[in-house]
């Protein structure tokens, strides 16, 4: 078997260009397209499609965005995810706000101008819908969300912010393809 090096789809469209920190890791299966920022650790994994066409998207530092996850924005409405933050399998984040260290559970879907604050946790599958603002530290559950006010597992989210800066570290240095 041969052994080959893989190839990230990253695109510019037009004059919007990616920036990628030289210490974030892209899977070779995630797609990045125009205006997006990716800092430092932060990791995208396979399926993600983070699409910054009409709007800017940026993720902070030590983020991770799961397999399949969707990130668009809108023209006066970028996507904002903060630093330490993770964002689970198959979520779809559309022009809104991530504060720091939060978690959006897998499934979940955050919409237009909402804002999960600093330390909050979004449920697995829970539907945050335009303009609604998740407090620091509330867990939001259900469609749409319900908030519940000092909830969230900071902790626990800090545990998983590090697995995953770990894990990306690990791909960038081990993954090769295998034709």
């Amino acid at each position: 078997m041969a052994v080959a090096s893989s190839v990230v789809p990253i695109y510019t469209l037009g004059d919007q260009v990616p920036s990628i920190d030289p210490e974030a890791f892209v899977h070779p299966d995630a797609v990045i397209i125009g205006d997006v920022t990716l800092g430092p650790d932060a990791t995208v994994w396979p399926g993600a499609v983070l699409r910054g066409d009409y709007g800017r998207i940026t993720v902070g530092a030590r983020t991770s965005i799961q397999d399949g996850t969707v990130i668009h924005a809108g023209p006066g409405f970028p996507t904002v995810i903060g630093d330490g933050c993770v964002v689970g399998h198959l979520v779809h984040l559309e022009g809104c706000i991530l504060e720091d260290g939060c978690l959006v559970g897998s499934g979940s879907v955050v919409l237009h101008h909402a804002v999960v604050g600093t330390g909050a946790t979004v449920g697995a599958g829970g539907v945050v819908p335009n303009r609604v603002q998740v407090p620091p530290g509330a867990l939001a559950v259900g469609v749409p969300v319900v908030i519940k006010p000092d909830r969230s597992h900071v902790h626990g989210i800090r545990l998983a912010a590090g697995e995953y800066i770990k894990n990306g570290r690990r791909y960038r240095a081990e993954l090769r393809r295998v034709d």
